[in-house]
């Protein structure tokens, strides 16, 4: 009797799970099945203050990080993809952080914020229009923003700020 019991459990448990799909990946995308392409336009600087570098390096590595971990292939800016990245920088400004018991700054902070507009020809078509994305990093007051900018950008902020566009496509997070 237990066994029979078991055998109709399974039987249905079988039954049940059989119609549902799961898609996984390893980098935790979620990309629409018959999605083959992306267009990621170039992100252009339209901050009052700007680093010269900073759209260049901002759109190679949301390319380079889409390319790896998605088997989206990047078409050319006159195509439309499947997907398309487009966008512009913002806000770029440096800031005080902390300040001491004498009115002067301890700590300084450099600030960048983008825009995107994800769009989706495929599947559901729910991109997002107009998102902000903001990061920053902090450095001593008493280092010259010109001497520590390049370094906060390459090894914090731009990493940032590719995870958190890459992860609010791909991931709704």
């Amino acid at each position: 009797m237990i066994r029979i019991f078991q055998g109709a459990m399974v039987a249905i448990l079988l039954c049940l799970l059989h119609g549902c799909s799961v898609k996984y990946s390893a980098s935790g995308a979620s990309i629409d099945q018959g999605a083959k392409t992306v267009n990621i336009r170039f992100i252009e600087n339209r901050a009052p203050i700007n680093n010269p570098t900073l759209s260049q390096k901002l759109t190679e590595k949301l390319r380079t990080k889409i390319q790896s971990q998605t088997k989206l292939t990047q078409v050319g800016d006159s195509e439309k993809g499947d997907y398309e990245f487009k966008g512009a920088i913002t806000g770029y400004s440096f800031s005080n952080a902390a300040v001491t018991n004498v009115d002067q700054a301890a700590t300084s902070r450099l600030n960048v914020t983008v825009t995107m507009t994800f769009i989706k020809r495929i599947g559901d078509k729910k991109g997002y229009s107009q998102q902000s994305f903001s990061r920053s990093a902090d450095f001593p007051a008493n280092q010259l923003p010109s001497s520590v900018e390049n370094k906060l950008l390459d090894e914090t902020i731009i990493n940032q700020l590719v995870d958190d566009i890459f992860n609010r496509a791909f991931a709704n997070w």
